[in-house]
């Protein structure tokens, strides 16, 4: 039987400036079992991918993408040269080649920034911390390895959230975790949309906040699940087996589809920032770029505050 595999997280919730991000990847794992637990894609491919920065010195590293995103004050390499290392070479198992600019990436990814100035501009080339010979090799070793264990990437995909969505959803529902919630069924209907007759599915969620009931928002999607587990551990539904579907703390680094969700989610919301700096680099010469949090944000919001206008503010800086 084909076991379809997915995994969300995202990446952005709290910062003040910059989207929000919610990513989904997900596999075809063939000759799988029904009544099994879902592979671990870890071991399964373990000669091209490994999961820590210690392990990226000879193997892609897929993992929590808070862990292997570099400090940006690294020296020796680009800060996403680890996430861009996977986001780029899994692509390219599935499209045959990998972006070679942001704006392709965006488009491979289905990521739409929101049409401001500060995200315009020159394409930024790819990739940023690697060379395309190295990239050559990790696609040729990967995608062997997914051949020979019967593995697919199916989709990988990223929702932006940009500021001005972010702040109508939060008005209308009065809560900031509907904004993550509104991508979260998007892209969960996708799942949905594609299920077939004979393929089971699983999907794993990374659980941001201590609420243990999810059920009616999934029933929003599928309709026939039922609640297997709603415990601080994890909040389960299923139906018979043909779905399951659960949402655990710290899921992206137990679970390699959620993993590499954070890894495409984290890619994009750091490359927006990118352009959101050299945009505003180009008004004020010495200015210091933010990463968007919110102390950062309020330092950069002091320092800029002679060349931004108040509608300019109003449109970059998220209400909660």
């Amino acid at each position: 039987m084909t076991l379809h595999y997915a995994g969300l997280d995202e990446a952005g919730y709290g910062p003040m400036l910059g989207p929000l991000c919610v990513a989904m990847s997900s596999f075809t794992v063939d000759n799988w079992t029904p009544g099994e637990k879902a592979p671990d894609l870890w071991a399964l491919l373990s000669k091209a991918v490994g999961k820590t920065k210690r392990d990226a010195k000879s193997k892609v590293a897929v993992g929590d993408s808070k862990t292997l995103k570099l400090s940006n004050t690294s020296k020796t390499q680009h800060p996403l040269v680890h996430l861009e290392r996977a986001v780029l070479t899994f692509l390219a198992t599935r499209d045959g080649d990998f972006p070679r600019t942001d704006i392709q990436l965006f488009e491979s990814l289905g990521a739409q920034l929101e049409n401001q100035p500060w995200y315009s501009g020159a394409p930024i080339e790819l990739p940023l911390g690697l060379t395309t010979d190295q990239l050559a090799i990790d696609i040729s070793h990967l995608r062997s390895e997914m051949s020979k264990v019967n593995i697919n990437l199916h989709e990988l995909t990223v929702r932006v959230v940009d500021v001005t969505e972010f702040n109508r959803t939060f008005l209308e529902h009065r809560s900031k975790a509907a904004a993550t919630q509104l991508a979260l069924v998007e892209l969960l209907s996708r799942v949905q949309s594609q299920r077939v007759k004979n393929q089971f599915t699983r999907v794993i969620c990374d659980r941001q906040s201590g609420r243990t009931r999810y059920h009616s928002i999934l029933s929003s999607v599928f309709h026939e699940l039922e609640i297997q587990e709603e415990t601080p551990r994890a909040s389960r539904y299923g139906f018979k087996e043909e779905l399951g579907v659960t949402l655990t703390p710290k899921a992206d680094n137990a679970y390699f589809p959620v993993a590499l969700a954070s890894m495409a989610a984290k890619l994009v919301r750091e490359i927006s920032m990118i352009r959101f700096n050299r945009y505003w680099g180009t008004k004020e010469l010495e200015l210091k770029p933010t990463v968007g949090y919110v102390q950062d944000a309020r330092r950069w919001l002091n320092d800029t505050d002679s060349i931004i206008s108040d509608d300019e503010r109003k449109a970059m800086i998220r209400l909660a």
